[in-house]
């Protein structure tokens, strides 16, 4: 499992840039809570990369926990179900965690009916009777996306193009984020129900290895996995050094394997996929239980909040329940941010929805929310070293500022993965990467355009 040099172990890592950023685990050792259903829930009809999905319930429609009411709207795209039961109140407009105006179903909780066929009881179902094919038609009907954040549609990252195979599955337990702890108690509460996962995940992909990378700031999901795996052939745990952005797809990959993915090009072009332990967990609950996704575990913390921890809420649960559950908002509130601290986005607002995508809610007191005054670049090249990209931030940013868009696409702006390395480290407080998402945004429909 580690590396071997002069004696000593070594921990795997990725090859290039990387930081590592106070971990402010505080809620790590707190078990999963499970909240109630709300009185209302907002879904928004676009929670995945893709196209968003088209409503098929309308106002005045019952609905029972688990129905499907917005339907998958192409190949890139996913189902998306109720996680109540009730009347649908409307269809609108409302602000999502974009901060934008966009289309989503409402529904005002009656009861908690649920729909026929899903297996809700706790036992645990190990026998593994779906095919390969029955596998992906279960994920694409259950509307699991990537639950590490990208929520990329799950069916759709299982089917390698023509031409293009899968020999390794990687699954990501690395949670990297400082604060969030989802996953670490998801891998102590679920990990059988996880590991089953796995297995339908290699059977659906049709290969015969899978290793789990978890960063050794979790020694007790090491242990934990690492017994499970012995009476699970094919399935190994890589213990990785404690390393930031460990859990993006091509930092996992150079760490767990050692394979280095072309500049624009996907996991699969070197024979590999990758998977979130919490997707790991929803296929499990969709093949074996029946179960579309309509839950997740959010972690809910920040230094000045009296009680930290992760909770199970329903998809459409208001912001606003999960901060009280969690004790009530700090007096000294600065900022909420919708995931952790470095690729999370600022809320507008905590009436805003729980979605597939949401790993965690942060608060921040305004002692260290605000931003540091921008002072010039100073050309101590700390950006160029931690990106793990092996990009030029420094100069990234300038190119967006001046909006040089075709040397921005020279110098490979697209293979940015927003991790925030760059800003975390720039002695000046420059808004490198705030820059470089401008610039993404507009080099990629640059190039978008190109191809019509």
């Amino acid at each position: 499992m580690q590396q071997n040099i002069g004696g000593q172990n070594v921990l795997k890592t990725f090859s290039l840039g990387g930081i590592h950023p106070a971990e402010n685990k505080r809620s790590a050792d707190r078990p999963v809570e499970i909240l109630p259903a709300p009185p209302v829930v907002t879904i928004p009809i676009a929670q995945h990369i893709g196209a968003p999905a088209s409503p098929i319930v309308k106002k005045g429609d019952e609905v029972k926990v688990g129905q499907i009411i917005a339907q998958s709207s192409g190949f890139v795209s996913a189902n998306i179900h109720s996680p109540v039961s009730g009347k649908v109140d409307k269809v609108d407009n409302v602000i999502d965690a974009s901060g934008y105006r966009r289309t989503a179903i409402i529904i005002k909780t009656e009861g908690d009916e649920w729909e026929e066929g899903i297996d809700r009881s706790p036992d645990i179902k190990k026998e593994i009777s779906a095919t390969a094919q029955e596998i992906l038609q279960r994920i694409g009907a259950a509307g699991i996306v990537g639950l590490g954040g990208a929520t990329f549609p799950a069916h759709v990252k299982l089917s390698p193009p023509p031409g293009k195979t899968c020999d390794i599955l990687i699954i990501n337990g690395v949670e990297c984020e400082p604060y969030l702890t989802s996953d670490h108690r998801l891998m102590l509460e679920k990990g059988e129900e996880m590991l089953i996962g796995v297995q339908l995940l290699m059977r659906a992909l049709k290969v015969d290895k899978a290793i789990i990378g978890i960063e050794n700031n979790k020694p007790d999901a090491i242990k934990h996995l690492s017994q499970l795996c012995e009476a699970t052939p094919g399935i190994s745990v890589q213990p990785l050094k404690v390393q930031y952005p460990q859990g993006g797809e091509k930092q996992l990959i150079d760490a767990c394997i050692g394979r280095q993915i072309p500049s624009g090009k996907l996991p699969i072009e070197v024979g590999a996929v990758v998977q979130n332990v919490g997707t790991a967990y929803a296929v499990y609950e969709a093949v074996q239980k029946n179960k579309p996704l309509i839950e997740r575990i959010v972690t809910v913390t920040g230094l000045s909040v009296k009680k930290p921890g992760n909770y199970l809420a329903r998809i459409g649960t208001p912001v606003a329940d999960l901060i009280e559950a969690a004790g009530g908002l700090p007096e000294d509130t600065g900022k909420i941010i919708g995931g952790g601290p470095m690729m999370g986005k600022a809320l507008t607002s905590t009436d805003i929805p729980i979605t597939k995508g949401s790993s965690g809610i942060l608060i921040m007191p305004q002692e260290i929310a605000g931003r540091k005054p921008v002072e010039n670049c100073i050309r101590c090249s700390k950006c160029v070293s931690v990106c793990p990209m092996g990009l030029s931030p420094y100069l990234l940013m300038t190119l967006a500022e001046k909006a040089i868009w075709d040397r921005a696409e020279e110098e490979k702006i697209m293979d940015c993965i927003e991790c925030g390395s760059c800003s975390f480290t720039c002695p000046s407080s420059r808004p490198l990467l705030d820059y470089i998402r401008l610039g993404k945004g507009k080099v990629g429909q640059i190039m978008r355009s190109r191809i019509k």
